[in-house]
């Protein structure tokens, strides 16, 4: 199958062009294709912009053993829908993928049931080292670097030494001090107030466990990425990077704050929680100054029952695979960033701190991972609409300006103005560990 898009704007790695890109089977086969050239289909993009499939490196998409939340077929759909073509998935499944062959039975489930491309973590536990040191197929390790459920938390500073300097796969990790947190939930010990959330999860937690992370990865030379940083100070300390350090910010810690708890309530409650404007801010900096790379969304869906249960036993987590794209698009109507940025936050960037063999960008020999945005389109964001299994968004009722309307993945058109086509499953991501990450990469 050959299909050639035509009169779009062509966001190219350094540039937009007005050119013609050549699909061929599952690969970009050329671009400012001939006028001559021939296809099985011809799309008139007028008036519409191009860009690469967005890669997100961190979802929840709890299946197996959460599907009363979300599921594969759910939540790819959404992924379908807002843009995403390729997600990475992490291991707090039930049960967890702390082990190959757990990797493996998620892998194959994802094989059969998964519109878009995927990968998925191995978590680190306290005693699977040699799992650790022998996994494969993955784009690296996660670790909870402070609280979590299960065997998960790794908090002994002998393990997370090992850990550090015995293996070799990049390592992620949720960093947020354990001792901390409670101490503080100690303090606050009977609050209903879902404000006291950031109080218990407070700035000192988050910066205390990404600070004791970065010693590990900088004194064992090993590559190491920040997951969803959430205060600026934590962007000071990711200045000096060495190389070795790449991070992310989530829409959440972008868009909301503790001032929007009084409005949304115990929907907002996050792991890292939310912290103040000013963090917005630095955030926002940090990611345009280039010292936090990714923008990836951490989708973790409960349902509207769960979470609007009193605090505090409302689960932490929020919906966001199918807005963030457009989200972002609404930023570059409001000028706040420009087109390219979002690319190279979205797209380009996740597949180099990951080694995502031929995704990321526009470029012949890379896969058709392909979507056509309208940066004119406005619509409301409405529960009733979402795809997710959960049904509902954080974002109800926003109005946003941008919006990705077709989506390719390996060339086969799974998404088009509402409609989905789930013939042909996505493929399992290829990471080439080899090439050396974000900043090796040109």
């Amino acid at each position: 199958m050959r299909t050639l898009i035509k009169n779009a704007q062509v966001v190219l790695p350094g540039s937009i062009n007005h050119v013609s890109v050549l699909i061929d089977g599952d690969k970009i086969a050329d671009i400012d294709a001939p006028i001559q050239t021939t296809a099985d289909e011809t799309i008139d993009a007028t008036g519409l912009y191009l860009i690469p499939g967005v890669i997100d490196d961190q979802v929840h998409f709890r299946e197996p053993g959460l599907t009363h939340k979300e599921d594969l077929l759910h939540a790819t759909r959404a992924c379908a829908k807002g843009g995403v073509t390729t997600f990475l998935e992490m291991p707090n499944t039930k049960p967890a993928t702390v082990t190959q062959k757990l990797l493996h039975e998620k892998l194959d489930l994802a094989s059969r049931r998964s519109l878009v491309n995927y990968g998925f973590y191995l978590g680190a536990t306290p005693h699977n080292i040699l799992e650790l040191k022998q996994a494969h197929r993955t784009p690296g390790i996660k670790i909870f670097i402070g609280s979590s459920t299960g065997d998960l938390l790794v908090d002994e500073q002998i393990a997370l030494e090992r850990i550090f300097s015995e293996t070799t796969l990049p390592i992620t990790a949720h960093c947020e001090d354990e001792a901390t947190v409670r101490e503080n939930a100690a303090r606050l010990k009977g609050t209903s107030d879902v404000a006291d959330h950031s109080r218990i999860r407070d700035h000192q937690a988050a910066v205390i466990a990404t600070r004791r992370a970065l010693d590990l990865a900088f004194r064992h030379k090993h590559r190491f990425h920040v997951l969803h940083v959430s205060t600026g100070e934590e962007a000071k300390l990711l200045m000096d990077h060495r190389r070795l350090i790449t991070a992310e910010v989530c829409p959440h810690h972008l868009f909301f704050n503790v001032d929007d708890y009084v409005r949304l309530g115990t929907l907002i409650q996050m792991n890292p929680s939310l912290k103040n404007a000013a963090d917005n801010a630095q955030l926002w900096q940090a990611l345009l100054d280039g010292h936090i790379q990714v923008v990836a969304t951490d989708h973790a869906p409960h349902t509207l029952i769960e979470k609007q249960q009193p605090y505090p036993l409302s689960p932490s987590g929020l919906p966001a695979v199918e807005n963030s794209l457009a989200l972002m698009l609404n930023c570059v109507h409001q000028g706040k960033c420009k087109l390219e940025q979002v690319v190279h936050w979205m797209c380009d960037a996740p597949a180099r701190v990951w080694d995502i063999v031929g995704k990321g960008r526009i470029a012949v020999g890379y896969d058709a991972d392909l979507v056509l945005v309208d940066l004119e389109r406005r619509a409301v964001i409405r529960n009733e609409e979402q795809q997710t299994k959960c049904g509902w968004s954080p974002w109800h009722g926003e109005e946003l300006t941008g919006w990705p309307v077709r989506t390719w993945v390996l060339g086969h058109e799974v998404f088009r103005e509402g409609r989905f086509d789930e013939s042909q499953p996505g493929r399992e991501a290829i990471f080439d560990h080899a090439r050396g990450g974000y900043w090796a990469t040109a």
